[in-house]
């Protein structure tokens, strides 16, 4: 289960990408002091380090067209990195020959 100070981070990720604004350790720790949550120093700073270059919206719109549920607790970086690679492999997979046709379906012309 995750700690309070995690899921205090998460929401504060969260509520700084609904409005539009850049993740930062410095703004999860501002969010943190208004909400008056005590965290660890490191818990923002790594929040933000794990969130830099992660598309959160996109991340939590697809969050259910995965192949498969992603592990409880893991980290969204690599969940958002799996993602174009199970897209990629579903892709794969519709381009693969169509289904069998009735030739081989062991009926002959000489039966």
């Amino acid at each position: 289960m995750a700690s309070k100070a995690e899921l205090a981070c998460v929401y504060s990720a969260l509520i700084l990408v609904d409005d539009d604004v850049a993740v930062t350790g410095e703004k999860i720790s501002t969010i943190l002091k208004a909400a008056n949550v005590d965290v660890e120093p490191y818990w923002p700073g790594l929040f933000a380090k794990a969130l830099e270059g992660v598309n959160v919206r996109d991340l939590i719109t697809n969050i259910g067209s995965g192949v498969g549920a992603a592990p409880a607790g893991g980290v969204p970086a690599a969940a958002a990195a799996a993602a174009p690679a199970a897209e990629a492999a579903k892709e794969e997979k519709k381009e693969e020959e169509p289904e069998e046709s009735d030739d081989d379906m062991g009926f002959g012309l000489f039966d």
